[in-house]
């Protein structure tokens, strides 16, 4: 027997119904199929689970959906605005900032969140806020290269879409 939550994904209001043991990874992918999200190592150490729930950067895998009932989460579908990709979407995709792309949803929305709080961030701030991820491809080059791009829009005051 299970609990009814309610959830904002992406700015959609969506309930299921969730088990008191029931990760927020698990629920996001297998129940709202919210597949940009990635089931890796389930302990929290790679960060490709990450979403941002309640304008925080949070590892899915660690999170209980019970605990998070009510709460707006953010995944990487949420940033691209009347099918038009965000800048750092389109950053990643200029810069080659991806090869397998299995890793790519979660430093794009990290990515995000960082040039939303620091739209000039340093290339050490950058590599700090990125060291939870892993990219099992090495495309870091690319990545840091992409955020450095797509920062002037955040820069500019722009609202990213």
């Amino acid at each position: 027997m299970g609990r009814l939550i309610t959830l904002t994904v992406n700015g959609i209001r969506r309930s299921v119904e969730v088990k008191d043991n029931e990760l927020l990874l698990d629920v996001l992918r297998d129940k709202l199929k919210v597949k940009s999200v990635k089931a890796a190592c389930w302990r929290g150490e790679c960060g490709l689970c990450t979403v941002i729930l309640n304008g925080k950067l949070v590892k899915s895998c660690l999170v209980l959906a019970v605990e998070v009932d009510g709460s707006e989460i953010l995944t990487v579908e949420g940033l691209a605005k009347d099918g038009e990709l965000a800048p750092i979407q389109k950053a990643f995709i200029q810069h080659g900032a991806l090869q397998c792309g299995f890793c790519t949803p979660a430093f794009v929305l990290a990515s995000h969140k960082l040039l939303e709080e620091n739209p000039t961030p340093s290339e050490d701030e950058i590599k700090e806020r990125l060291s939870g991820l892993i990219c099992r491809c090495g495309t870091y080059y690319e990545i840091i290269e992409a955020i450095k791009d797509a920062s002037k829009y955040y820069q500019l005051g722009r609202k990213p879409r």
